[in-house]
């Protein structure tokens, strides 16, 4: 038996629920990292990873919307897949983003990663041409798992992004058919959607939390009884979002609630919104909001606490200095009060905490000085 010791609190590995356990607790939507000119950095990704491993996640997500896998190259887009099933080296599930608007791109895709090891594929709603749950189900979900009948399917359902929906009733009838469709990914926010989920596809399905702020809900609902969260946030707190999955796979409710509390400050920067004044050409100021969408706020947390992330690869950038400053104080109070969750990072990398957000240095250059 594993025990994990956080925050003074003994956790033991030890799951109850009817569920497919390989997908049961954290698993971390990895982001990418870059150097200057929008390579991959293949070393910083594999000490990520690493990182991941040595603090006990249950898996790890490659080529998800944190990786950016919408402005890789299909190469690149293979080859972030495979380095991860090598770089993981069985210790921890590895799944591989490969969803579409296409159809034939998805098989091409997911062929690889099969051919290359991953445990199971995520497959994103079709995005832009808006398919129909109807259409979902026969020509493209339906399609790829009789192409993969032995390979482990999640779709992905995360509207926000896709323009479109796979609806619950569809997914009943995909799981009926197709076992290897094992559980979804739920992003929608909307509980009595997974409510109905839950009540249709019965409790041998995982239904994971694809939002870090809903995930404790999503758990601990009697009615919907997720499994656990991909997750951003663990990026660079992997213990603590695992620990709280595992509490609540273990009926410690209780911890979990407290763990819960304690990363909120983290779980609301997976998107950042900021009001900023602006200059027209009329020399009026105006003040205008920007939305900066994940990945930009991890990796810029990433980034200020000196882990290996690098930029985000264009059209997104940068944020706002005053998004910047809304990191950086998140940050502060989570060192302030739960120091022990950004601790591993400091022995892992080799960086001091506490340097870098008092530090202006570290933070300056993270936003754009153009506004």
């Amino acid at each position: 038996m594993i025990v994990y010791k956080l925050n003074t609190l003994l956790i033991k590995e030890t799951f109850t629920y009817k569920m497919v356990k390989t997908y049961a607790g954290a698993f971390t939507a990895l982001i990418t990292p870059f150097d200057e000119k929008f390579q991959i950095d293949y070393v910083g990704f594999k000490k990520n990873i690493e990182f991941q491993i040595e603090e006990g996640i249950s898996g790890i997500v490659a080529m998800g919307t944190t990786g950016e896998s919408a402005t890789v190259t299909h190469e690149e887009h293979s080859e972030i897949i495979a380095r991860a099933v090598k770089f993981s080296n069985k210790k921890c599930v590895v799944i591989g983003g490969t969803g579409s608007n296409s159809t034939e791109e998805a098989i091409m895709e997911t062929a690889k990663a099969q051919k290359n090891g991953v445990d199971a594929v995520l497959l994103v709603d079709c995005y832009y041409n808006k398919p129909s749950s109807l259409e979902l189900r026969n020509e493209y979900y339906g399609v790829l798992a009789d192409e993969f009948p032995r390979l482990d399917i999640i779709p992905y359902v995360i509207p926000s992004r896709t323009g479109t929906v796979l609806s619950p009733e569809d997914l009943a009838l995909l799981h009926e058919d197709h076992k290897n469709i094992v559980a979804v990914k739920e992003a929608t926010g909307d509980l009595e959607r997974m409510r109905k989920t839950r009540c249709l596809l019965g409790m041998d399905f995982n239904i994971i939390s694809g939002d870090d702020f809903i995930t404790f809900d999503m758990m601990t609902d009697s009615r919907i009884k997720s499994c656990g969260v991909i997750s951003v946030v663990s990026n660079i707190v992997p213990r603590a979002v695992s620990t709280l999955c595992k509490s609540i796979l273990n009926d410690d409710i209780e911890i979990a609630r407290k763990l819960n509390d304690q990363l909120k400050p983290l779980f609301g920067l997976v998107g950042v919104r900021t009001t900023d004044k602006i200059k027209l050409p009329n020399g009026n100021y105006v003040e205008i909001e920007y939305k900066f969408p994940n990945p930009v706020p991890i990796k810029t947390m990433m980034n200020g606490l000196g882990m290996l992330a690098g930029p985000c690869k264009r059209p997104l950038g940068k944020m706002t200095k005053s998004g910047v400053e809304i990191i950086r104080n998140a940050l502060k109070t989570i060192w302030q009060k739960n120091p022990e969750f950004l601790a591993p990072i400091e022995k892992f990398y080799g960086i001091d905490v506490e340097e870098r957000l008092k530090k202006d240095k570290y933070w300056e250059k993270l936003g754009y000085s153009n506004i």
